[in-house]
Order: structure tokens, then sequence, then C-alpha cells
């Protein structure tokens, strides 16, 4: 990687203990909030980290870029990969954000990722999921507990449901094995891993029906056969993920009731297991 091809971020880092203590005390400001470069102008960005905008020219100039405006373009791009670095603003840190105001939120996030979706969709995800030969859950990073707690409720009913890569597995080992027949459950909540969208290639080439949970940054997915985003609009400097388990939480239960009698089945054989184990 050359030097103008590093993340900016990185390119603050990496300069930092060679910065005089004006241009370290912005950088230290630039990294604890990217943002507000992204948003400001130079003589704002002065006045926010407390130094002159002499320091600031000096700053972009020793990370390598040939002014402030550059700077800000590659800053802005950065900002669009979703860490949430970026999202935060140093007026964030000015006081704790009340407890109503979380809940505010998450009540607003449920209502505006329930608003895009109909029944029919859940119905239809759910019912394919029932009728497949195999359902593959996937989920990295921040997404990764999603894909195992949605796993772990469908397994009440769909016999043959797997969250993949497993502990020391490569996810190669499971791809091979998708087929036209099954449907793959991707969440892909922001901040994705590089390689999304060759993983999400190999699922539709293989035929599978695509569920793809996402976040509100997103756009729609034309190959999938359904793409539900979910709101993450928080007050503090966090994403708020309660839509994302809202709707694991309305597949799992609309596909036990979906499951009928054979769920129930299903649902008692498992009870009959854990009272003779004495599991629980």
């Amino acid at each position: 990687m050359t030097p103008k091809e590093r993340p900016f971020l990185f390119r603050v880092r990496e300069a930092l203990d060679q910065l005089h203590p004006a241009e370290r005390r912005l950088g230290d400001f630039v990294c604890d909030f990217p943002g507000e470069l992204a948003s400001y102008s130079a003589s704002e960005l002065a006045n926010l980290a407390n130094v002159s905008n002499a320091t600031v020219s000096r700053f972009v100039k020793r990370l390598g870029y040939e002014n402030y405006e550059e700077a800000r373009r590659h800053a802005r791009e950065e900002k669009q990969t979703g860490s949430r670095l970026f999202l935060t603003t140093s007026t964030d840190t000015a006081g704790v954000q009340s407890l109503a105001a979380h809940v505010a939120q998450g009540i607003a996030n449920i209502e505006g990722t329930f608003a895009t979706i109909t029944d029919s969709q859940i119905d239809a995800a759910v019912e394919a999921m029932l009728a497949s030969r195999k359902v593959w859950v996937l989920g990295f990073r921040s997404s990764h507990p999603f894909a195992d707690y949605f796993q772990w409720q469908m397994t009440q009913v769909v016999e043959n449901i797997v969250s993949i890569p497993g502990g020391g597995q490569t996810l190669g080992e499971h791809l091979v094995s998708v087929g036209k027949d099954d449907v793959a459950v991707v969440f892909g909540l922001r901040r994705r891993v590089a390689r999304m969208e060759m993983v999400l290639s190999a699922i539709e080439k293989s035929g599978a029906k695509l569920l793809y949970i996402t976040d509100e940054g997103v756009a729609h997915r034309q190959g999938a056969a359904w793409h539900f985003r979910c709101q993450t609009l928080a007050p503090g400097p966090l994403f708020n993920h309660v839509s994302a388990m809202a709707i694991c939480h309305l597949l799992a239960t609309r596909a036990i009731e979906r499951a009928g009698a054979a769920g129930r089945t299903r649902l008692r054989g498992i009870e009959s297991f854990g009272d003779a184990l004495e599991e629980l």
C-alpha cells in the first residue's frame, strides 16, 4: 500500500509520535472525532481543537495532503465505510444521553424498520426456510452474534440450519455446498468485511434464496429474495441494534406459528430430551 492509498485515520495515527505539541493535540482530537474534519472548515476545526489555522495547515501537509480540502475529501470517503468514530462529535461527550433519549430512539428505530417490511415478506421468508433443504446463517463482526442467535432460535422448528463458519473453519468449506434448494440468511450490519460482496455473489450464483439483513445505509440488493434494512440510529457513540433483534424475534416466532403440528412435535421432543438429560 503506497502512502497515498493509506486510510485517513491510519495516516494520523502513524504521524502522532512525530508531531509538534500543538499538532499532536490536533492529531489526538482528530483520532477521537475524525468526523469533525469531514464536516467542518479548517477554521472551525482549529477552534474546536483549540489550535491555530497555521497548525491545521501544517498538520494536513505532514499527513501527505496538498491542502485541507484534500484531507477533508479523504475523511469524507472514509466516513462512508460506516465507522462509528466518524459519527461521533466532540459535542456528544459534553453530557450523558438520557435514558428517555435512548428509549425513544430505540422505539423510533423499530417503527422505522418495520414500516418498510410487510407481513407477506415475513411469511414468504419463513415459508422458504421451513421448506428448504438447508438454511445457512452468516454474519461477521457485530453481525456474528445476531447470526448465532437467529440460528439458535430457528433450530426450534428448522432441523437443518447452521451458522457458518464454525470455529477453525473457512467459509469456502460451506459455500461450496450451498445449493438452489437452500436459504441463506446473511447479516450485513456495518461495518461489513471487505469480501462481503464476493460472499453475496457466490450465494446468488448458487441459486439459493438470499435473505439479507443490513443497516439502513445499504442500497436495496436486487439479487436478494428479501432485503430487510434495520434503522440503527443512536444518541450515543454506538449503533443501536434493537431493530435487528426485533427482526430475529419476529422471524423465529412466525416460523414456530407456520410450522404447525410438525413444529410442535419437534418442540415437544426438544423439551422431552431436556427433561430426561436434566440439562435445564
